[in-house]
């Protein structure tokens, strides 16, 4: 698993071209392309093509639905900002990594028992932050977590200091990745 999963909204197809580049350039070789617009479907397709070299995943994947248009599209990992149990027993019969959205005890409990260990937490900043992740990692020791939403450079090496964490998700990866870019080009 990459320490550093982007979160990608692409609006028109062209963005693959012009994102995807960026975070390469920035050492980043992972794109979670959510399922917030309407090219989500072919924008993941034309990224696993393109970018085979990268590890291309579906977001904001929220039902069944979804999942199988990401997976037929090439995804190699869901993320959901919630728990789907359809979408967690589909990943799981086709082999492939699913991280929901659990901020409670009782959503990380459904999770480990569908056979989740890796659960994004989401939103992070909302939901108590590190002190959260650090509380809830007490009663559930075999759980990593991937924070999202309000991690940013000004807390990531805290996040990154503690063992529990999977990996760091966010959209601001995005946002560096493509200001590095423009001024390595300007």
């Amino acid at each position: 698993m990459e320490k550093f999963i982007p979160v990608v909204v692409i609006k028109e197809l062209a963005e693959v071209d012009k994102i995807l580049p960026a975070l390469k350039a920035n050492g980043i070789n992972c794109a979670e392309i959510t399922f917030r617009t309407a090219c989500a479907k072919d924008a993941i397709k034309l990224a696993c093509e393109k970018y085979s070299d990268m590890s291309i995943g579906a977001g904001t994947v929220i039902n069944k639905a979804q999942c199988e248009d990401a997976l037929e599209a090439g995804a190699e990992f869901i993320v959901s900002p919630g728990l789907s149990v359809d979408v967690a027993k589909l990943c799981k019969e086709k082999n492939i990594p699913y991280y929901p959205g659990c901020v409670t005890p009782t959503e990380i409990m459904q999770a480990l028992e569908l056979g989740i260990t890796i659960l994004k937490f989401f939103p992070a900043n909302v939901y108590g932050g590190l002190s959260a992740l650090k509380a809830l990692s007490a009663p559930f020791p075999q759980v990593r977590f991937i924070p999202t939403g309000g991690v940013d450079r000004s807390n990531i090496d805290e996040f990154l200091a503690f063992d529990k964490i999977a990996a760091i998700g966010g959209s601001f990866f995005v946002k560096e990745s493509l200001e590095r870019m423009e001024n390595n080009n300007g």
